[in-house]
């Protein structure tokens, strides 16, 4: 097949648990990486020195985690070795199950507004069905999770960037590559020029593809207009979005649903009674940096796929347009039945614009032996793999051999 070429503070502290504008040592990170970074810092102590594992934590804002947050595997942080986030620390897990060498790498890639934690259930499927050796790589980005905050509004690529950073020092081969969300291009963008290190894919509500501006889409979903999932990254106040993502993670299908699901959580979030995983979900978006990062992501949303500039205070302009057309013009003769020919699996919750038959047919095209091989659930939305969690890791120990 041809590559083709596409074009406030006063807010009650229940509800929102407590505001953190910065920390210090985040604060003077900021100020140095405007005086000395741009895309590239190879001058820095940390990339002269190669890159490196610690097992405590930085800046992250979370003070605490579910227990099963590490699945089994250990803490680490590796500290970015070059690029804009050199320096900070990312999180990430590393476990092999089972005796002697892994016939297979299971890495798990996640999007916005979430973790490595929202993979913890599937991971627990898959292990309780394999019978074979395998490994398994979860992280989380910079600004989620119990990696360090974001200094800068970061989007897909800035983070492809860590990732493939992270999967060199690894030295990860045989990879079933998991991936969600903005996880879709992240995960991709990371490998698709290591694309023999990739064996199979598996792909849940998400694109790398051009989103199509017409019919549904992010400028108008769940509503039209100035309630749709773009709208909300320029409307709310930083000091309010952290409640936005427990609300989307967990939600029902419906509009009527997920108003009633607004309604439940706020009420609960003043009364205390927030779920372990919606506290994290919260928490994690509690500071300025973290919370603006994550809402340059909706903010990219309206054009998902057809490239992205904005402007960074810290970095300047930014553009992701060659990015994109990295992915895009070479998936296809690399993982395709003309390339690698690699196993593709996907999984889709139907209420989404990620899951329109339209977008289907962009992951088809580019890589046809995904046919046959698409789950869809009505029942279902964006967020799918916190439902049919166990469908997913099925479908991740078949097509990697793990049986």
């Amino acid at each position: 097949m041809a590559d083709r070429q596409w074009a406030n503070s006063y807010l009650p502290v229940e509800l929102f648990g407590r505001i953190d504008e910065m920390s210090p040592a985040t604060e003077q990170t900021v100020r140095n990486s405007s005086q000395t970074q741009k895309q590239e810092n190879p001058s820095s102590p940390v990339a002269a020195a190669g890159p490196t594992v610690v097992l405590e934590k930085g800046d992250t804002p979370l003070s605490r985690v579910p227990e099963d947050y590490v699945s089994g595997g250990e803490a680490k942080w590796f500290v970015v070795p070059q690029g804009p986030d050199a320096g900070k620390r990312l999180f990430f897990y590393d476990e092999i199950i089972g005796e002697g060498a892994p016939e297979a790498t299971l890495v798990f890639v996640h999007g916005n507004p979430e973790s490595s934690y929202t993979y913890r259930q599937t991971i627990e499927s898959v292990k309780r069905l394999a019978s074979k050796t395998y490994r398994v790589v979860a992280m989380d980005h910079i600004g989620f999770g119990l990696s360090d905050q974001a200094t800068f509004e970061m989007v897909d690529m800035h983070h492809s960037n860590n990732l493939k950073q992270l999967i060199a020092f690894l030295d990860l081969q045989k990879v079933t590559l998991v991936i969600h969300d903005w996880g879709g291009a992240i995960g991709i963008g990371a490998m698709i020029d290591t694309p023999e290190r990739v064996d199979n894919l598996v792909l849940m509500n998400t694109t790398v593809f051009p989103i199509p501006l017409n019919g549904w889409n992010f400028t108008n979903f769940p509503f039209p207009g100035k309630l749709s999932w773009n709208s909300l990254g320029y409307l709310i106040p930083w000091q309010w979005w952290r409640m936005i993502p427990p609300i989307v993670m967990f939600s029902s299908v419906g509009r009527w649903k997920f108003i009633a699901r607004s309604c439940s959580l706020l009420t609960r979030a003043v009364l205390g009674r927030l779920t372990e995983g919606e506290s994290l979900y919260r928490d994690m978006f509690k500071t300025k940096s973290n919370a603006l990062s994550s809402m340059r992501n909706v903010k990219q949303t309206k054009v998902w796929g057809h490239g992205y500039c904005y402007f960074d205070r810290t970095l300047g302009w930014q553009d992701n347009r060659e990015f994109y057309q990295n992915i895009q013009n070479n998936i296809s003769s690399r993982w395709g039945p003309d390339g690698g020919d690699i196993g593709v699996r996907a999984f889709w919750g139907e209420w989404d614009p990620t899951a329109q038959s339209s977008v289907q047919s962009q992951w088809t095209d580019a890589l046809p032996q995904l046919n046959g091989f698409i789950r869809l659930y009505p029942n279902r939305g964006h967020f799918i793999e916190e439902h049919e969690y166990r469908d997913i890791a099925e479908a991740i120990v078949e097509v990697s051999s793990l049986a």
